[in-house]
């Protein structure tokens, strides 16, 4: 007898208790809504709809590929950011709700229609530059990861989103090449993680995620040292940053920003009140000329 959408729901979400998943209830639903080609509110609206064979025989893989840890989002190819959907694959870090951070305080401190330059460096999936191209329709923007595949998926995601026109993508190692005062603002997701912190990591990210992605070296802040000044460098006068940060980097991120010459450094908490994002500006030229006299 087929399954219907609720009892794939309960059952699903029985197995991935059972096999101590944290969030068991999202990731049953949206296993369940992936594998019958069905929505939520399907599932409230027309529970006793009977999956396909072929529907059961896909969320029987799915389950079995979520109680081995594989992430929902390698799984399904897919991962909602913000307000767009991002293909996702192993190339790219899975975006994550914390990195909405970045995307809200830019939107608060950026007008709508200003035709300004934004620089996303590590892009990835382009979670972060495309949530913003996609709300300031004026805005064009340059992302760069050293990471050919990231790179695709990061421009086939622009091409679904109908933003290719207004995003450049580049081949580099962070911002080598790039002119002096190019951007109005730049943000980034650099690896973070310190490399004996990695081991230690849940599966969904230690056997998953991309290290490339997640490495920042002996104390995790090798990639920092590097793009504080160099993101001083690339901002026009009066251009504003903010990166993601590890939890407890707080200090010492300011710190690198502020000996680089940064201005208003500061630090944003994300939506479980952790330390995540440090920003701040570039001197105005008023400012400058100032200092310099």
């Amino acid at each position: 007898m087929s399954l219907t959408l609720l009892q794939a729901w309960q059952s699903a979400k029985q197995r991935l208790e059972t096999a101590g998943l944290a969030g068991p209830v999202i990731d049953a639903r949206l296993l369940v809504e992936a594998a019958a080609d069905a929505t939520r509110a399907d599932i409230v609206g027309d529970p006793y709809r009977a999956l396909t064979p072929q529907q059961e025989a896909r969320l029987e893989n799915y389950l079995t590929r979520r109680e081995h840890r594989e992430p929902v989002s390698h799984i399904l190819g897919r991962k909602g950011f913000w307000k767009i959907m991002l293909d996702v694959t192993p190339d790219v870090l899975t975006p994550r709700p914390d990195t909405e951070t970045v995307v809200e305080w830019v939107l608060r401190d950026f007008p709508e229609h200003a035709a300004w330059s934004v620089l996303d460096l590590g892009v990835g999936s382009g979670a972060i530059i495309l949530s913003i191209l996609a709300e300031r329709p004026a805005a064009k923007g340059l992302g760069i990861d050293i990471s050919e595949e990231a790179l695709a998926v990061a421009r086939d995601n622009a091409a679904h989103l109908g933003l290719a026109s207004r995003l450049a993508l580049l081949r580099g190692d962070w911002t080598a090449g790039l002119g002096d005062a190019s951007f109005d603002l730049v943000v980034s997701n650099p690896p973070y993680i310190a490399s004996h912190v990695i081991e230690t990591l849940e599966p969904e990210v230690r056997d998953h995620e991309p290290r490339i992605a997640l490495e920042g070296g002996d104390d995790g802040l090798m990639h920092y040292r590097t793009l504080a000044p160099e993101i001083l460098r690339v901002l026009k006068a009066g251009g504003r940053f903010a990166v993601e940060i590890g939890y407890d980097q707080k200090d010492a991120v300011e710190a690198l920003f502020r000996e680089a010459g940064a201005l208003g450094v500061q630090t944003l908490k994300d939506l479980a009140d952790r330390d995540r994002v440090v920003a701040g500006a570039k001197k105005t030229l008023e400012t400058q000329a100032r200092v310099a006299t």
